[in-house]
């Protein structure tokens, strides 16, 4: 597996585990209904980055497709998040900001 290949995993790993943190951190806050742009934007985002993970890993003549709609939807998560101010949202905002990076590197 190339170097570019390990380090694009790592990037979306980390991705989905602090989409899922926020969702979850999320459903705790006083005002859920408030955070529910979030929240799903948190489980799309989570559940495209664990599903771009399994293309890239076995190499799929789709990856390239599947990178780019991971890119557009860690950056949409990013921007919702930076509208929250605690630090789960933030978190999570950095983790998805690293992504779309490593998302647009890729393809």
């Amino acid at each position: 597996m190339r170097t570019q290949d390990k380090e694009l995993i790592r990037k979306l790993a980390d991705c989905a585990a602090a989409c899922h943190a926020c969702a979850v951190a999320c459903l705790e806050e006083e005002n859920v209904k408030k955070m529910a742009e979030c929240i799903r934007l948190d489980l799309d985002c989570s559940s495209s980055c664990e599903n771009a993970i399994g293309y890239v890993s076995r190499g799929s003549r789709y990856v390239n497709e599947i990178v780019k709609q991971c890119s557009v939807i860690s950056k949409a998560c990013e921007e919702e998040c930076r509208k929250h101010d605690s630090d789960h949202c933030q978190a999570c905002a950095d983790a998805c900001h690293a992504c779309h990076q490593a998302c647009e590197a890729f393809v």
